[in-house]
């Protein structure tokens, strides 16, 4: 079995949570951490900055493209940031607990 971590942000802890407890209703994170972030980027040619709340999601490799189809269904932005990153070794007994908390 495999594990990812899907990163995404938020543009305020309101839609982090509404996020977070969406994905953790639907079986498909197993923990989402979140914090605050101060963001710079260029949007429509202008420099931007802005507070933000990056999240990190827990989750199985395979349930990966439903976890970012769900935020993309739901998040504010017109382009959220939303990537997988593939986990290649950790605790067990993390892992474990990862798919007691998530559909089979």
């Amino acid at each position: 079995m495999t594990y990812s971590i899907v990163y995404t942000t938020a543009g305020s802890e309101k839609e982090a949570e509404n996020i977070s407890k969406n994905l953790i209703e639907k079986n498909l994170a197993a923990c989402i951490n979140t914090f605050p972030i101060k963001s710079f980027y260029k949007w429509k040619e202008k420099f931007e900055t802005s507070n933000e709340i990056a999240m990190l999601i827990k989750t199985r490799g395979e349930l990966a493209e439903k976890v970012m189809e769900e935020i993309k269904k739901i998040h504010s932005y017109e382009i959220p940031a939303i990537f997988s990153i593939s986990i290649e070794k950790g605790d067990n007994n993390f892992f474990n607990w990862i798919d007691k908390n998530l559909k089979i």
